[in-house]
């Protein structure tokens, strides 16, 4: 089995991570338009060329083809390196640094982790407490279930999250299949022996019979928050500021070549605007395509009319109306600090 490789699917992901033979697995999170990226896989190239690192697994994820992974652990940024171990994540590194990364994973290497299953080396029941503490707490629904509300990987899981769908419930979720500590855990946690388990402020409502029972009394609807309508909370976010760039990542750590580019033709007017991040909201990213019938990002939206993409803002900049356009729709200059006024 090769030891350097790329991922492209949250299921060979999963299996990589479930497989016992890798003593660690390093995930590096990444673009093709970054030359760090690039730069940083060339250094875990050399890396896994190393024998003292032969139990070592590298693997190499495009963050905009796996976006589900970019969203699970909240990688906002590239590169990002992700470190695990037993199937659970035990650190990380941002930026292009091949010293830091190197000295990481050799310390990574030669450092015990504990395994899951070991009594004498698992985490303690305080720390694993806060963790589910945490957890629980991490939205003000939370459903911890077998797979995603997209796969289900057990009939039950896929019972609730279809009742939850139909009475338009807004919740997050966690795999527990991911994370066998978890798993355990809070079985014994909140005493309640099975899955799925839901949770509403913290506290542990049921499994799927008393969900089911709350939805046909028509409770569940008063009971949990709901989702927004979808076409609602489009017009809402397209109408958040006069001027709205939908796009992947933020200016300041834009997320893809197109995204670049627009944000820093932006930044050349000298117009402030707002910006939605598509990667971090799949349910956005996906209906807002279908809403403005513009099947690609970025798109900006002045006064809530959709402009268009990168094509459109570039002939706007070559035609001189770039400017005219965002200031029609109200937005204003940024305002310049001392240091910038005198410099320009």
């Amino acid at each position: 089995m090769s030891r350097l490789g790329e991922v492209n699917s949250v299921e060979s992901f999963d299996q990589i991570l479930s497989d016992s033979r890798s003593n660690l697995v390093v995930v590096h999170f990444s673009a093709k338009w970054s030359e760090q990226c690039q730069q940083m896989n060339d250094v875990m190239t050399e890396l896994a060329k190393t024998p003292q690192l032969v139990n070592v697994r590298f693997l190499q994820i495009e963050s905009e083809d796996v976006p589900e992974l970019t969203m699970k652990y909240n990688v906002t940024a590239v590169p990002m390196f992700l470190f695990f171990k037993n199937k659970t994540q035990i650190d990380q590194l941002e930026g292009a640094n091949p010293a830091e990364l190197s000295k990481k994973v050799n310390h990574l290497v030669s450092a015990t982790v504990p395994t899951p299953h070991s009594d004498s080396s698992s985490p303690s029941s305080t720390d694993l407490n806060s963790r589910l503490k945490s957890l629980i707490h991490m939205a003000p629904v939370v459903l911890f279930m077998k797979g995603s509300p997209d796969e289900p990987k057990c009939g039950f899981s896929r019972t609730i999250t279809a009742i939850l769908r139909e009475n338009n419930i807004d919740y997050a979720y966690f795999d527990i299949l991911g994370d066998d500590t978890v798993r355990q855990g809070l079985k014994t946690f909140s005493n309640w022996p099975t899955y799925p388990q839901l949770y509403h402020n913290g506290e542990l409502i049921g499994g799927l019979d008393i969900v089911k029972e709350l939805a046909e009394s028509d409770e569940l609807k008063t009971m949990l928050p709901q989702k927004e309508d979808l076409e609602s909370r489009l017009k809402t976010l397209i109408n958040k500021a006069p001027i709205m760039l939908f796009m992947k990542g933020s200016p300041d750590a834009p997320r893809c070549g197109f995204s670049r580019t627009t944000t820093a033709i932006l930044k050349e007017t000298g117009i402030s605007y707002e910006t939605f991040d598509i990667l971090q909201d799949e349910e956005v990213r996906q209906g807002l395509k279908k809403f403005s019938q513009w099947p690609t990002y970025p798109q900006l939206y002045v006064k809530g009319e959709l402009i268009g993409g990168l094509d459109i803002i570039k002939e706007l900049q070559e035609s001189g109306d770039l400017v005219n356009t965002l200031k029609e729709g109200g937005g204003e200059e940024i305002k310049k600090t001392s240091e910038e006024v005198s410099t320009s």
